[in-house]
């Protein structure tokens, strides 16, 4: 902060167990992976090389020291793990990721079908090297999970090894737990939320209405993903009541209008 201003809310510090807040790298130059954690570095817990952009992306090593060098946790996304499995190509996965040295790995099933024990079970060998993320739901619209199912899947996963839950919605913010126009599945969210740890979910957020509703919904410190590289700082005034669409969360009632 500039200024020390009265009623901001008590932001977590790194490394976060909540309060997380993940970025998606979707082929940044090492230019820009710089500015970027030199503009917002301590407000970032992870960069996602988002789906395959690994494969193709120049410098990624150097980005991966330049994530790291500013306590950032830099991880592939969780479609490159699929890129592999649907190849019957585990193993050189492995082998991929170890040349870049990566500390965190996300297991989904989002692209194609894993049977759920079979997906627990690479959570489950993946834990024992790697701090592992999973991520619960189908990048297709038209396959439909009930909240029972997303629960037990959650669950499984978490028992499985997964240190944290992503609740899957896409870049685009418009599958899982949002509807097409990207409003909030509300009964699926709660449904989640009542039988969950929210410390143990990352919700992908990547549109501004959608941060806004969860951390109206869960605070300041919600963890949040797919968050746009150059939309970190703007997450954070949200998070903290410096923008409008928060601007009375954390004030004193009498501080308050009446709409």
């Amino acid at each position: 902060m500039n200024y020390n201003l009265p009623f901001i809310p008590q932001r977590t510090k790194k490394p976060r167990n909540e309060g997380i807040t993940m970025v998606m790298d979707k082929g940044l130059s090492t230019y820009e992976a710089e500015g970027l954690c030199k503009a917002a570095g301590e407000y970032i817990d992870y960069v996602k090389f988002g789906f395959g952009t690994s494969l193709i992306s120049k410098n990624v090593k150097e980005k991966v020291e330049i994530y790291k060098s500013y306590n950032i946790k830099p991880y592939f996304g969780g479609t490159l793990f699929e890129i592999f499995v649907v190849r019957n190509m585990f193993n050189e996965y492995l082998r991929f990721i170890e040349q870049f040295k990566l500390e965190v790995v996300e297991v989904s099933d989002g692209s194609m079908h894993i049977d759920h024990k079979v997906k627990c079970n690479y959570i489950s060998e993946l834990s024992k090297y790697y701090t592992v993320i999973s991520e619960v739901g189908s990048k297709d619209e038209s396959i439909i999970i009930s909240p029972a199912k997303w629960i037990k899947m959650i669950k499984d996963e978490l028992n499985a090894g997964a240190q944290k839950v992503i609740t899957e919605a896409r870049e685009s913010g418009n599958v899982g737990i949002y509807r097409s126009n990207g409003s909030a599945h509300v009964l699926l969210i709660n449904k989640i939320l009542n039988a969950i740890d929210p410390s143990k979910i990352i919700w992908e957020a990547p549109q501004k209405s959608q941060q806004v509703w969860f951390i109206k919904l869960l605070g300041a410190n919600v963890n949040l993903g797919n968050i746009p590289s150059t939309e970190v700082i703007a997450l954070e005034t949200l998070r903290l009541g410096l923008r409008g669409d928060t601007f009375y969360q954390h004030l004193p009632e009498e501080m308050k209008k009446e709409e």
